[in-house]
């Protein structure tokens, strides 16, 4: 295949990356973004040349004002979205806050319009179907220690391996 043709076939996904943060409830705190009807994690896109880990840090500062440790990747979820092309979706956890870091969020007034911690059992409600799929399965993720691969928020089915013979 002829190099052009070859990087014209090669997916140039968007890439964003947020974190799971939890009160002492175990409940996840959510945003509410001020461009969307429904509710958020804290994150954002990943700049050009920026890691998603990176992204995820300045994200939370930027949004929420607070600097707390990120912690181990929880899910990457491949998402690609009819209006907005091919994306790769990256959570960490962000653990539990104590009440100091609680106490200093923020919300970034041009940006968000509250950020709350939420009951899990609420989340097929705030969010959209999608994220709360991605969610739940970061939740399962950090109780396992485990890293999980998604597709549009959920495992895809294990495929037996082709041997070719």
């Amino acid at each position: 295949m002829p190099e052009n043709e070859q990087e014209q076939r090669m997916a140039r996904p968007r890439t964003a990356s947020g974190a799971l943060f939890f009160d002492a409830y175990g409940q996840v705190l959510l945003v509410k973004p001020s461009y969307k009807p429904l509710w958020e994690i804290p994150g954002g896109y990943v700049e050009q040349g920026e890691s998603p880990l990176a992204a995820c840090r300045r994200e939370v500062v930027e949004e929420l004002g607070i600097t707390p440790d990120i912690g181990n990747l929880l899910v990457v979820d491949w998402a690609p979205s009819p209006a907005e092309g091919d994306k790769t979706l990256y959570v960490f956890d962000g653990g539990e806050l104590g009440p100091g870091d609680t106490a200093s969020i923020r919300p970034a007034p041009q940006e968000l319009l509250a950020a709350v911690f939420q009951s899990t059992d609420a989340l097929d409600q705030l969010l959209i179907p999608r994220l709360a799929r991605r969610v739940k399965q970061a939740i399962a993720a950090r109780e396992t220690g485990r890293t999980r691969y998604l597709e549009h928020g959920e495992q895809p089915l294990a495929q037996p391996a082709q041997t070719g013979r």
